[in-house]
């Protein structure tokens, strides 16, 4: 069994020595643990200070690409050295290696597929009164949105299995944890939660304020739950439309009955609007919901394919491996 716990990074030269040697070296349950460190970019000297201090793999962008990719790029290097689990963690020393092993049991007693690290966020004593409730309230938002029960849906701290790991497909540009809860729930993989200890660190480099991060997961959270339930949104949207285009027409009917149409003919327009608009989104959602499906079908065929490239290099090593011993 193979642990791989790995980091992204952007010009972390100053931290990522002490987050790469504080990586625990011996995890019960695994026969090799190994570190990979992803450099989105740096512009210092990230990379080396990694190598130098211990780092068995470097992945490195030369641009900037934004956290999401790095945490999908890291899985997928993860995943072709043949990890059986994976570990993500954050460079600036947020969370404690040797919460690694607690981390990970789950997996290791097959109760779950992703495990989530709970920083007890209503409890962290230098986060703002501010950020406490932000992140509860957005917490709460995703469990509602994913079917999961996590306390805690923004921590970086994560594990996943190979399975987990081949079946995340993160497209969102800003950051992988939201969206990677949100799309576990959907395909029901077993998603669990543990305790661990959340370090005080120096100020996100992710976003300049708390708005700005509140806002693009809003966005987030909105364009995957349309994504992966768009019947649901459209129908929505579409009966408030024809909601609202009936109360105007029973308006106007009414002021028609009673024989007083003058000054009321707008709302008869506005009502045939309305419920054009309100069929239209219909329709629209019928058709999202087909996509939806069809992109259900490709994420299937990726992860075949992906599953059958790591089968085909494991086969090829074991066959490597028997070569050698018969030479």
């Amino acid at each position: 069994m193979k642990l791989i716990v790995q980091i992204p990074c952007l010009n972390e030269e100053a931290f990522i020595a002490k987050a790469v040697r504080d990586v625990p070296r011996s995890v019960s349950g695994f026969d090799r643990v190994e570190i990979l460190v992803i450099d989105d970019g740096s512009t210092d000297r990230t990379s080396f200070v990694a190598r130098e201090n211990g780092a068995d793999h470097i992945v490195r962008f030369t641009r900037r690409k934004g956290l999401a990719s790095g945490f999908m790029a890291g899985i997928d290097a993860c995943l072709r050295l043949n990890a059986d689990v994976i570990v993500n963690t954050d460079a600036d020393c947020q969370y404690a290696g040797a919460d690694i092993p607690k981390l990970v049991a789950p997996i290791l007693a097959g109760e779950a597929d992703m495990v989530i690290g709970d920083r007890g966020v209503a409890n962290v004593a230098h986060f703002s009164w501010t950020k406490r409730r932000l992140q509860t309230l957005g917490s709460w938002v995703v469990r509602r949105v994913s079917g999961t029960r996590l306390p805690d849906t923004t921590s970086g701290f994560r594990a996943l299995n190979r399975e987990a790991a081949l079946r995340i497909n993160i497209v969102s540009e800003f950051t992988y944890t939201v969206e990677s809860i949100i799309q576990a729930g959907k395909k029901r993989l077993a998603v669990a939660h543990v305790a661990v200890s959340a370090r005080q660190t120096r100020p996100s480099r992710l976003f300049t304020s708390t708005w700005e991060y509140v806002k693009r997961n809003a966005v987030t959270i909105l364009r995957i739950y349309a994504t992966y339930e768009p019947l649901k949104v459209f129908m929505f949207l579409g009966g408030l439309l024809l909601f609202g285009g009936a109360s105007l027409g029973l308006r106007y009917a009414y002021f028609w009955w009673i024989g007083e149409v003058r000054g009321h003919v707008q709302s008869a327009v506005l009502s045939v609007l309305l419920l054009i608009l309100g069929f239209q989104t219909m329709q629209w959602g019928v058709m999202a919901d087909l996509i939806a499906n069809n992109r259900k079908l490709v994420e299937d065929l990726l992860y075949r394919v992906r599953r059958q490239e790591l089968e085909a290099s494991d086969s090829r090593k074991m066959k490597g491996s028997g070569d050698s011993r018969d030479e």
